[in-house]
């Protein structure tokens, strides 16, 4: 009996251990790529051709010579960045502090936020905080004095452990919790505001205030994060709630805070630590506060300018990207944001649940509604805002001169040189901004009162200096688009009447107007296309628009008009709008590419031998017939595994010459969302965008490129152009700002200048993302009229594709020689979880291939975001011109990748994907006739010795398993 029993204990242990090795194989072996990136790919064993050995091969160099230098210039650029979006919304001459009798200035920090930053978001757009500086630290590197007493108070309250999450990130667990986004987890989402009490500060850090008083610092912060939007109502997150009470107005705790310090300190300075529009006016309004900063998210070492803008050694520059509205309940958004579920989509009819989202409101959003609401007379302009778009306050005072205008025929531009000079006592920046005032005519096309056409800002000026900059725009750009009538870009005749502005609200007074005066109207149509498009622009959605409506109509979408604000001013969906019409319900069944063959396609040539490697297209264009060569060559099923397989990373193909490649995250930086590779940790897009400094971001772009080289990356899912429609978006922190026009210029300068160092930038999240509720419930539904996907939603990726310019560098003959060539930079672009309207946004041809494409003449790659949803489906994004997928092949598969349909496909895949590869920093160190192979990468040995190692244990055991039997059969 007791050999029995150690008979089936071998036996026991030989199932475990094969179970394990089995489990353990195929899962290393399914997550393949994921393993090659953070354990460790086979090393490349290149080749040069004969007679190549000489020839230059590094097409893109770091600016650095070492790692430390690299990241002493990195936290130089995020205390530029944030030093100039920096905004100061505030100031009765309080700022900046100035200490007694030049001693150190002794202050006194309040509120939670004080120890507890907000240095950004959660998700793919997240930093590592492990080397931030706090604003403790910096305040007294600059040689502030801290009341200790105090901190230590508000320490203890915001204290934390860390845990790992399912994703493998840190995450905190706070001893007294405040807001957290959690993934994709809605439920587990918290929306406390989590401000100390005022009566927790002890009357031991009370009585400290005496001794630091020159200035009470309040930081008052708000987070966000990707999965899921920011609360409109904190019921049971709040222990004072107030009906209707929303995660983005100061709760009772703030305000005492506020009562508290005005009651002890002469002077008061509010931080606003938030890269979320907040309602503010009680704050502006609140006598006895001085002096209120708006600071964003500061990233790494942000906190060193907020300090310096303190003290007065830098001047504040920013503007505001977003409006700042006294109550965001009376917003045109806020009803049409947020959770709204179809009640006749359900599973069993369809791939899961259907939600939606109505932007009832079309183009009057932001400032565009409130600007043009207030010239109708609609709102008190001075009532429904606290701070316009584009606003921001300096310690120094400038004077605008117009220097000259050229007001350009109909296919040309108009130019403005503006002088500015610093009439005031400190040196600084500041921005000149143009807006145009187009001719509306009542039930016309929709038109806002005011539209941001262009910006610039002036060099640091000394008091007394001056400098010229120049804006413009082109006429064909001051076009709206009318999807109704001329289903095309109309210039109507009239006036447009520009005016340089301090904001959206204020004309810079003594500079006059300058109007602009189209003789007849121009629909651009047939041959008369805009010259910055490829191909004549016409309705594209007009599924999507087909819900709209200009009278109320039950189960359809009223179009807010500026002809009666009041009439259609947007309401929550009623109960016609929660069933989905037939067109709705058709969109979310199944996609099968078995009904979407083309039977026009014949099955292209696959597997030849030419001899093209992927080095000899570097340089060529993308209708190079050497192209046609290359693809000769592939193997379909290499292609097919990268459509998914590719998270964070693209497979080899050593027969194509096709190098690995390392793709990352996110936003604020370089950050590998599921792993352990960090670059640094820049300041929000929204403080970028605060800069309104273009060059400033085409050298953060750069950087980017920089430490891509550094650490072995080529591609950057990132930046994130989508808009802040609602200040609810838990990802408003990771996109640039409410106007199209800002996002498209300052995501242009990035992406150019990541691609200056090779890096191919995915601009996100193509379109209509602008919501975090429901986005992976099989596809939040986005209805939208088609002028504003179009004059809105659009715009900023458009901009990039047709703007964004990058030089590289080639080989050009047999020889060896090195020349150079302007391309676009824009060869990256990441497709959205979301439907426009009920197809998914990567799914769907006028988007990916009409838009994208044939108008704006994209050349590019297209990845989708992560794939891990069911209404996302592979063959019908490689349909449309969703190229291939952040996805793991465990977790999705093609349909087909067989048929003369797919192979067709797959091929424009390739083609697609080699070009944007072959024009990056992935070519470093190959020329022509360079030949690559990959040893065996360390991982894989180790699972081998593994694999080994068991099997012998399981061998050892079976042996003496089959001895026992045999010996036992002896016995008896």
């Amino acid at each position: 009996m007791k050999e029995k029993k150690k008979r089936s204990k071998k036996l026991l242990v030989v199932a475990i251990l094969g179970g394990l090795a089995l489990i353990i194989t195929i899962g290393m072996t399914v997550f393949s790529a994921h393993m090659d990136l953070y354990l460790g790919r086979g090393k490349a064993i290149v080749r040069p051709a004969a007679g190549t050995e000489n020839w230059e091969k590094i097409y893109y160099q770091k600016d650095y010579e070492s790692k430390e230098a690299l990241q002493k210039a990195a936290n130089e650029l995020v205390e530029r960045i944030e030093a100039e979006g920096i905004v100061l919304l505030k100031n009765n001459g309080t700022l900046p502090l100035k200490g007694p009798n030049n001693r150190p200035l002794r202050v006194t920090l309040l509120g939670r936020s004080a120890a507890d930053p907000v240095y950004g978001g959660s998700g793919s757009g997240s930093v590592d905080l492990s080397s931030v500086v706090d604003l403790r630290t910096a305040l007294k590197d600059r040689g502030f004095e801290i009341n200790e007493t105090v901190y230590s108070e508000l320490a203890e309250f915001a204290s934390y452990t860390t845990r790992l999450s399912n994703t493998g990130a840190t995450i905190r667990v706070y001893k007294n919790p405040r807001a957290n986004i959690v993934m994709d987890r809605p439920g587990s989402s918290t929306y406390y505001i989590g401000e100390m009490p005022v009566n927790k500060y002890s009357s031991r850090a009370i009585a400290s205030f005496k001794d630091y008083a020159d200035a009470a610092i309040v930081v008052i912060g708000r987070g966000g994060g990707e999965g899921g939007d920011l609360s409109q109502d904190i019921k049971g997150f709040d222990d004072n709630y107030v009906k209707g009470q929303h995660q983005l107005q100061l709760n009772k705790d703030e305000r005492d805070l506020l009562e508290l310090a005005t009651r002890n300190f002469e002077k008061v300075i509010v931080l606003i630590n938030s890269s979320s529009a907040m309602e503010l006016g009680v704050v502006e309004k609140n006598p006895g506060v001085d002096s209120i900063l708006w600071i964003g998210s500061p990233g790494q070492t942000g906190f060193y300018a907020v300090a310096d803008i303190l003290k007065g050694t830098v001047t504040p520059s920013g503007k505001t990207a977003d409006i700042y509205p006294a109550d965001f309940r009376k917003d045109p958004t806020f009803v049409n944001f947020g959770n709204f579920k179809y009640r006749n989509i359900h599973r069993g009819n369809a791939i899961g649940d259907g939600f939606f989202v109505h932007y009832e409101e079309g183009i009057y959003y932001g400032y565009r509604y409130y600007e043009t609401a207030a010239k109708e007379g609609f709102i008190n302009y001075d009532e429904a805002v606290v701070y316009p778009f584009g606003f921001g306050l300096s310690y120094t005072t400038f004077a605008w001169e117009l220097v000259s205008q050229e007001l350009g025929p109909a296919d040309g531009r108009i130019t403005l040189s503006v002088r500015v000079t610093n009439t005031g006592n400190y040196p600084g920046k500041d921005v000149v901004q143009l807006y145009c005032s187009p001719p509306y005519n009542k039930g016309g096309i929709e038109k806002a009162a005011v539209i941001l056409a262009d910006f610039a800002k002036t060099k640091l000026l000394k008091p007394g200096e001056s400098d010229v900059v120049t804006l413009g725009v082109a006429v064909e750009d001051m076009a709206s688009y009318d999807y109704k009538k001329e289903r095309a870009y109309v210039l109507e005749k009239g006036p447009y009447v520009f005016t340089l502005q301090t904001d959206s609200h204020h004309v810079k007074e003594g500079v006059p107007e300058i109007v602009y005066t189209v003789d007849r109207t121009i629909v651009y149509n047939g041959s008369n296309h805009r010259r910055s498009d490829k191909t004549m622009v016409t309705n594209q959605f007009d599924d999507v628009s087909s819900l709209f409506v200009d009278e109320p109509k039950a189960g359809y979408i009223l179009n807010m008009s500026r002809r009666d604000f009041a009439k259609t001013f947007p309401t929550a969906p009623v109960a016609e709008d929660y069933i989905a019409n037939d067109m709705v319900l058709a969109g979310f069944q199944p996609w099968k590419a078995s009904e979407h063959g083309d039977p026009r396609l014949k099955m292209p040539k696959t597997g030849a031998q030419n001899g093209v490697s992927l080095i000899d297209l570097r340089g060529k264009d993308f209708t190079d017939p050497l192209w046609d060569l290359f693809l000769d060559q592939i193997n379909p099923k290499d292609i097919a595994s990268i459509v998914v397989n590719s998270a964070y990373a693209t497979e080899a193909i050593p027969s194509l010459g096709k190098p690995a490649t390392v793709d990352l995250d996110g936003p604020a930086g370089i950050s590998a969302f599921m792993g352990n590779i960090h670059g640094t940790a820049y300041p929000s897009e929204v403080v970028i965008a605060s800069t309104f400094n273009t060059e400033l971001a085409r050298e953060m772009g750069r950087m980017v490129g920089n430490e891509a080289l550094e650490l072995g990356v080529n591609g950057w899912y990132a930046p994130a152009v989508n808009i802040h429609r609602s200040p609810f978006a838990g990802r408003n922190f990771e996109y640039y700002s409410e106007d199209p026009y800002l996002s498209g210029k300052l995501a242009t300068a990035v992406v150019s200048g990541a691609a200056d160092k090779g890096v191919y930038a995915f601009l996100k999240h193509y379109v209509l993302n602008d919501q975090e509720t429901n986005r992976n419930n099989n596809g939040l539904a986005t209805w939208a009229n088609e002028q504003a996907i179009r004059e809105i939603y659009l715009k900023p990726f458009e901009m990039v594709v047709k703007n964004a310019k990058t030089t590289i560098r080639y080989i050009a003959d047999d020889k060896g020689t090195m020349k150079e060539k302007e391309i676009s930079a824009a060869t990256a672009l990441m497709s959205s979880f979301n439907r426009i309207g009920a197809v998914w946004t990567g799914g769907s041809v006028p988007l990916m291939q009409r838009v994208l494409r044939e108008e704006w003449g994209f050349t590019g790659v297209v990845i989708s975001d992560f794939n891990l949803y069911p209404h996302m489906f592979v063959n019908q994004g490689l349909m449309a011109g969703t190229d291939y997928n952040i996805t793991f092949a465990s977790m999705k598969s093609m349909e087909d990748a067989t048929s003369p349909t797919a192979v067709n496909y797959l091929r424009r895949t390739a083609h697609r994907l080699m070009y944007t590869i072959a024009h990056s920093n992935a070519m470093n160190g190959l020329v022509p006739g360079t030949s690559v192979r990959y040893t065996m990468a360390p991982w894989r040995i180790g699972l081998i010795v593994f694999d080994v190692f068991v099997a012998i244990i399981i061998a050892i055991l079976l042996v003496l398993h089959f001895k026992g039997l045999k010996k036992q059969g002896r016995g008896q």
